[in-house]
């Protein structure tokens, strides 16, 4: 570790010791040479890959936001997702880059970004997608189809808000069984994240698909989406606006389209992490 990381590293350990007050701004990241960031290690939201790098949506993003803003080098640590909030605050790292889902509770302790991903619901259905799903209410439509589901998800209180009777649901037990589960046709799909469909599709090496395009279950008159954004302490102001500011630009582009559908997001999901405003996920809107 070099000396100018060492008199940063000591000029943060004063700013902690001075309580709230003491803020980090942009000014203090460029001359200490870099800036501390958060993974939770959750493919693929935020991971270290095996050479130690860190990768996601959140990492990518970030670093791209961070070059435009003259700031090339991140240190990372990787750390439990409920520890996040409270190493933030004790000033452990300077942002949280593990798609965070913006939620009213977290914003009173941080302040997050503009939505940096979004995703919702999905379904995996035989290659071909031959009984031609594309919702979750496409199900109840047609009482001989069957869709299955991990015992204890989301997905049950989801297909019975919309009517799907427990006739029309199998229960598996864990994700690895999906494959096999739509392969030898006990099932017509499996419903889950997008995210974790998209990652069975990727491991399957062929026999199924993500179903697409995909309308995400309006469960209690709101769609079932979660948006993940970046999030810096509450005295950081002018740290937080900068990057923000940069955030907003990069969503703009090309190149932030590509970042998030290499991961498995769909054009859906880019496009309602672009429209969906921080305010709005804040208010529980």
């Amino acid at each position: 570790m070099n000396a100018i990381r060492l008199a940063g590293l000591a000029a943060l350990a004063l700013a902690a010791g001075l309580g709230s007050a003491a803020a980090t701004t942009l000014e203090d990241v460029k001359s200490n040479g870099y800036i501390r960031g958060a993974s939770a290690n959750e493919v693929p939201y935020s991971y270290m890959d095996e050479s130690g790098a860190a990768k996601g949506i959140g990492p990518d993003v970030a670093t791209a936001v961070l070059k435009s803003m003259g700031i090339a080098e991140i240190d990372w640590s990787v750390t439990p997702f409920g520890s996040l909030i409270p190493g933030l605050k004790a000033r452990r790292y300077d942002f949280v880059a593990a798609e965070m889902n913006i939620l009213p509770d977290r914003c009173k302790q941080v302040m997050f970004t503009e939505p940096n991903s979004s995703y919702g619901e999905g379904l995996l259905v035989p290659a071909g997608n031959p009984k031609k799903l594309h919702a979750y209410e496409d199900i109840k439509k047609d009482p001989s189809l069957k869709v299955a589901i991990v015992s204890g998800a989301d997905q049950i209180d989801f297909l019975h808000e919309l009517g799907v009777p427990d006739s029309q649901i199998v229960m598996i037990q864990a994700n690895a069984d999906a494959l096999s589960t739509i392969q030898t046709g006990r099932a017509d799909a499996y419903a889950a994240t997008e995210l974790t469909v998209s990652q069975l599709v990727k491991g399957a090496g062929g026999g199924v698909e993500q179903a697409e395009p995909f309308s995400d279950p309006m469960i209690k008159g709101k769609p079932a989406r979660s948006y993940g954004g970046f999030d810096f302490r509450l005295e950081d102001k002018e740290l937080y606006q900068a990057f923000n500011t940069a955030l907003v630009a990069f969503k703009k582009t090309d190149d932030y389209k590509k970042i998030l559908t290499s991961y498995g997001l769909s054009p859906e999901s880019v496009e309602a992490a672009r429209t969906k405003t921080m305010a709005d996920a804040c208010a529980g809107k």
